[in-house]
């Protein structure tokens, strides 16, 4: 391996803290943030403290994330890190943020909340 062979992928699973709201860049492309709340180190062994990362998903996933998701939904995302850098207005410094670029996304629950209801409902009518 040499010194320019840099690994960098990242697979995250976690719940959406809010519903993903799509937008268009200037060039047309659609693009959502989801911020996904993640089961982290820290806290007692009963309730660890959450770990929160942002992600940026393009195109198709994030047409996908719009239409499927909402605040709560268990999701996979594969992916890579990115650092955003942005001067802050208020004092002129150069401001930094780890963020995830979402290469591929995984739903882990699609079914609406009403069919897994009517699911459970009919087996414990079988019983």
């Amino acid at each position: 391996m040499g010194d320019m062979d840099i690994l960098n992928k990242v697979m995250l699973v976690g719940n959406l803290t809010r519903d993903p709201e799509l937008r268009q860049t200037g060039a047309g492309k659609a693009v959502t943030d989801l911020s996904l709340a993640l089961d982290g180190p820290g806290g007692t062994r009963e309730e660890p403290e959450p770990v929160y990362v942002d992600v940026a998903l393009w195109e198709r996933n994030a047409e996908n994330a719009v239409q499927y998701l909402k605040k709560g939904s268990p999701v996979l995302i594969e992916g890579r890190l990115r650092m955003d850098r942005w001067e802050d207005k208020e004092t002129g410094q150069t401001r930094t943020k780890l963020k995830v670029t979402g290469d591929r996304m995984k739903f882990l629950n699609l079914a609406p909340r009403e069919e897994r209801r009517d699911e459970s409902a009919r087996k414990e009518a079988g019983k």
